[in-house]
């Protein structure tokens, strides 16, 4: 099958999105490759989880991808919205570890759309804001001959319907393929 089988993906530019789950960083990762260009990595510097250049370059050039440390949330979010507006970069991906309120959601919409760039945010599973355009749920699933093989479920959906799909990573040809679930 062919990528554009997917529909919502790559979700709406000029928007901001969100996706949880162990398959997130994955997910973010197809979407930067999926838009080309430089792709800006917002985190706190506490993270215990590191960025690996061998295990981005499977999806992108590791020199396109910006790592920023921020001290706390708060820098986080302030650090993403003026990436965000600036619109030099084509996706932001920022990791949140407590609640977004609707005024930060609303905030970072609004700096996409003025910056005509897509944010990201890597959230906990069960927490969310009301102000993400779409929401995902990605997950590794177990196949012996592909280890790239992903459930990838839109959870919210402002413009559209919900749905599930099983993709896989295709890294020579960097292209997103979608496959049907395997049977029982």
């Amino acid at each position: 099958m062919r990528v554009s089988d997917l529909r919502f993906f790559p979700p709406a530019i000029t928007r901001t999105h969100e996706v949880c789950g162990p398959g997130a960083y994955t997910f973010a990762f197809v979407l930067a490759a999926r838009l080309g260009g430089q792709c800006m990595w917002v985190r706190e510097e506490w993270e215990p989880i590191q960025i690996n250049p061998n295990g981005v370059a499977g999806f992108m050039a590791p020199s396109e991808l910006i790592v920023c440390k921020t001290k706390d949330q708060t820098q986080t979010l302030a650090v993403a919205e003026e990436a965000l507006r600036d619109g030099a970069v084509p996706l932001v991906v920022m990791t949140l570890n407590k609640p977004l309120g609707l005024t930060e959601g609303r905030r970072l919409q609004l700096a996409a759309r003025d910056g005509k760039s897509t944010g990201l945010a890597i959230i906990p599973e069960g927490m969310g804001s009301n102000a993400a355009e779409t929401r995902w749920r990605c997950a590794p699933v177990f196949a012996p001959k592909d280890s790239t093989l992903q459930k990838w479920e839109l959870i919210k959906n402002k413009s559209g319907t919900l749905g599930v799909w099983h993709v896989r990573w295709e890294p020579t040809s960097r292209r997103l393929i979608m496959v049907s679930p395997a049977g029982e």
